[in-house]
């Protein structure tokens, strides 16, 4: 009797450690504030003399406003090309749920209702959500056609669902 009860202790307890990985509820209450600058072409500007260093900003080339779909999700999404070249998703004001592997997804697509959207246009993964808070960039891979990639999506890849999006709009 023993042995049985053992047993059912150590499987219960592996079953809630294999639900707590799967679903990680932990996730849900611990919030993650990111605080990024805008990144500065400091590595290309560095080497400039001071009098070939541009004068103007980085350029917004599109954005728009987090909309909620599965979670509250707000702020704003903005696709910066800065100095050197490189363009960059920056997220401002950005709030949302924190969850188990959410990742920064541009999808070829006009705006992100469903789950259904982002997998039948297709997107690029973008990485992981680097703060379910605040202000954070992400790298866009050189060549990317903006005409093309028109939404951000805030998904959990775990669960393929779709937290928020935001529509760009050309600036």
């Amino acid at each position: 009797m023993t042995t049985r009860k053992s047993l059912l202790v150590a499987t219960a307890a592996v079953a809630a450690a294999a639900l707590w990985y799967l679903f990680r509820p932990d996730a849900l209450v611990i919030s993650k504030t990111v605080n990024e600058p805008l990144p500065a072409a400091e590595h290309s500007m560095s080497a400039m003399p001071p009098s070939a260093m541009p004068a103007d900003a980085p350029v917004k080339l599109a954005g728009g406003r987090f909309h909620t779909n599965a979670h509250k999700t707000n702020g704003v999404a903005t696709i910066y090309r800065l100095l050197d070249g490189r363009r960059v998703l920056r997220l401002t004001q950005f709030a949302t749920s924190n969850g188990p592997d959410v990742r920064v997804y541009l999808v070829a697509a006009s705006d992100v209702q469903g789950e259904a959207a982002a997998k039948q246009a297709g997107f690029v993964d973008l990485g992981a959500l680097k703060g379910n808070l605040g202000d954070q960039n992400y790298d866009l891979p050189p060549g990317l056609d903006l005409s093309r990639y028109r939404a951000v999506s805030i998904w959990c890849r775990r669960f393929s669902v779709n937290f928020g999006a935001a529509p760009l709009e050309a600036m």
